[in-house]
């Protein structure tokens, strides 16, 4: 059977011009060790033949080498080598008949070929890299020392809320939460009285989470905020004496909704030391590299290609071409607008969340 993921294969070849009516030539000097392991002369090695088209022992061998580890272990017995072979043989049968019906010249395809093209171009200025392992101590340490602000973690609180949208009746369930002191007392108050409540209280949501919004930092860490925990709730989670507690007073976050916060769980700050963020420094190091690399690929291409742009064209380009959903008005987007991020829904707000 001939899959459907070896057409595209199929078109790449014959697109690169490997068509059927091209036999293949030697390996260049400077080509390289021939893959596999195997020598010169086995490499050259043809073991089927599709028309004019061979295929070698070494292309073969070449795909096992681009697949990864695992799916390679399953052509270890002859039967599946003998497997992978036909799939290469019908490789070569689409790609016979794809460039006779003239696929190969379709602008799908020759996009994704380009595609394929950059990746692998991309993929050959990468080999100068080196791996995460191998930058140096030394550069690591003054990223570090650099970047100290960013590995100082705050504190982290957890937070949950009970949500109604009468300013007067938040105010009277206050004073029952702040009595509720057990997970069953809070939980109660909770599903009898918060906006956000599910109908039904489900089983494996432990009580003491009930209306859970999350995991916050302190409001002047930019890096610890939450969508679900508006700032002003935010700013009252920090002002909780202990765990268990809730906050004395209803936190008003606009005119339709009043939280009843209680402080769920805390976490002290920490400094990461060096050997913490040792690794995912040498990460952003090598991304920055990467980068590097790939600019500066760029930049030669420009200066070796002559590039010329046509702002004007592009500038009468309409914005919503044919067959292009318009875009609605503004007066439709204000009414279409959802509700204040301030309200988690209901669905969510019940549930444990995990931490940002």
């Amino acid at each position: 059977m001939i899959r459907a993921s070896w057409v595209t294969a199929a078109l790449f070849i014959v697109t690169l011009g490997t068509a059927c009516s091209d036999p293949p030539k030697p390996p260049a000097p400077d080509a390289g060790a021939p893959p596999g392991g195997l020598t010169t002369e086995q490499a050259a090695r043809v073991i089927a033949k599709v028309g004019d088209r061979t295929i070698t022992l070494g292309d073969f061998a070449a795909t096992l080498d681009r697949m990864d580890q695992f799916d390679r272990l399953r052509y270890q017995a002859p039967e599946r080598r003998k497997d992978l072979l036909q799939q290469l043989v019908d490789v070569e049968l689409l790609a016979m008949e794809a460039k006779k019906r003239g696929l190969d010249q379709e602008p799908d395809t020759q996009e994704a070929i380009r595609q394929t093209l950059r990746d692998a171009l991309l993929a050959e200025a990468r080999q100068a890299l080196p791996s995460p392992a191998e930058i140096p101590a030394e550069e690591v340490k003054a990223y570090y020392d650099e970047h100290a602000a960013d590995y100082k973690e705050g504190e982290r609180r957890r937070v949950s809320a009970i949500v109604m949208g009468d300013e007067k009746k938040a105010k009277d369930v206050l004073e029952v939460a702040k009595k509720a002191t057990d997970a069953a007392a809070w939980g109660k108050v909770f599903f009898e009285n918060s906006d956000t409540a599910p109908k039904e209280h489900l089983s494996n949501v432990p009580l003491d989470l009930a209306g859970d919004l999350g995991i916050v930092g302190p409001p002047d860490e930019a890096k610890g905020g939450n969508e679900r925990v508006p700032d002003p709730v935010r700013a009252a989670a920090f002002k909780i004496a202990k765990v268990g507690d809730v906050y004395d007073g209803v936190v008003e976050v606009d005119a339709h909704h009043f939280f009843i916060v209680k402080l769920n769980g805390l976490t002290p700050g920490h400094d990461r030391t060096l050997a913490e963020a040792d690794r995912s420094i040498r990460v952003i190091l090598l991304q920055k590299r990467t980068t590097e690399i790939e600019d500066k690929l760029e930049q030669d291409l420009r200066k070796k290609f002559k590039v010329e742009i046509d702002d004007a064209a592009l500038a009468k380009l309409p914005l919503t071409l044919p067959g292009t959903p318009a875009a609605p008005s503004s007066s439709a987007s204000a009414s279409a607008s959802p509700p204040p991020s301030a309200a988690p829904s209901a669905s969510s707000s019940a549930g444990p969340t995990k931490k940002p």
